[in-house]
């Protein structure tokens, strides 16, 4: 829905389903939605988040959060401590969004092997 309650539109160049799709599509977005729904109704720490998540820089985990945070698909707690401790906890629309992310995780696993059989004979066909 937009701001005035109407349904996006994906093919209208001004809709902001466009921009929502570009946030929540990313590997690292799955990732961090796939570990706070397991968690849920827990909070993950962020130092945690970072652990379960290998390959994501901390500046990354930060900006994906961040926008999570903003869209109102995770919430963020801060303990004032020195360093301070920063939560994160799944909201209901963030579990909304589990389900499909989980589909499409499961789709790209079971088809990986396909998919780089097909790039390894586009890239033969190119060469030859």
């Amino acid at each position: 829905m937009t701001p005035d309650g109407a349904r996006g539109d994906l093919f209208d160049q001004r809709c902001p389903t466009r921009q929502l799709l570009d946030r929540i599509g990313t590997k690292w977005t799955s990732m961090v939605i796939k570990v706070l729904a397991g968690a849920a109704p827990d909070e993950v720490r962020f130092a945690e988040l970072q652990r379960r998540m290998p390959g994501v820089s901390q500046k990354m985990l930060s900006v994906t959060l961040r926008n999570l945070v903003r869209d109102g698909l995770v919430t963020r707690r801060v303990e004032p401590t020195v360093p301070p401790r920063v939560h994160y906890r799944i909201t209901e629309l963030g579990l909304s969004l589990e389900t499909p992310l989980a589909m499409l995780r499961n789709w790209a696993e079971e088809h990986m092997a396909e998919i780089d059989r097909a790039n390894a004979a586009a890239m033969d066909g190119a060469s030859g």
